[in-house]
C-alpha cells in the first residue's frame, strides 16, 4: 500500500502484537518535527540579567538612583545582579558592602525576591534578585 501511494512505511511500535506501522511521507514528518522544535525554542522564555554595580561607600543619592533603575528592570521582568566592587584597601569594608546589598534587597522587596544571599568572590560581592510574579 505504501509503494502504491509512493510514501514510506514507518514502524511506530515494534513490541506490540502485531507491530504497529503507519504510512506517511517520512521527509515531511522530519521537517515538521524540526519546525515544531524551532517554534518551541522561539517561544521559550528568555532570561535577561541586568547588572547594577556600586562601591561600598556609595552615597545615598547614587544608591537611590541605582535602586530606581533596578525597580524598572524587575518590573520589565529581568533579573538583577547587584554587585559591589572593592578596590584596593576597600576590601576592609566587606561588612559595609554586605549591609548595603541587604538594604538593596529590602528596598526592592515588593518588586523582586533575592535568589541568593550576598557572596564575596575575590574583590566583588554579588547578589541575584528575581522579579516577583505578577498576579
Amino acid at each position: 500500500m505504501a509503494e502504491e501511494q509512493e510514501l514510506d512505511l514507518v514502524e511506530i511500535s515494534a513490541k506490540a502484537d502485531p507491530p504497529v506501522c503507519k504510512i506517511l511521507d517520512y521527509q515531511k514528518y522530519l521537517y515538521q518535527q524540526r519546525k515544531r522544535a524551532k517554534e518551541m525554542k522561539a517561544n521559550a522564555a528568555k532570561i535577561v540579567i541586568k547588572e547594577i554595580r556600586f562601591g561600598p561607600n556609595t552615597d545615598e543619592h547614587d544608591f537611590q538612583f541605582k535602586l530606581k533603575h533596578a525597580q524598572e528592570f524587575l518590573q520589565e521582568g529581568s533579573k538583577v545582579k547587584a554587585s559591589i566592587f572593592f578596590r584596593g584597601r576597600s576590601i576592609q569594608f566587606a561588612q559595609q558592602g554586605e549591609k548595603q546589598l541587604l538594604r538593596f534587597a529590602v528596598e526592592l522587596e515588593e518588586y523582586g525576591r533575592p535568589e541568593s544571599m550576598p557572596t564575596l568572590e575575590g574583590k566583588r560581592m554579588t547578589m541575584m534578585l528575581a522579579p516577583v510574579k505578577k498576579k
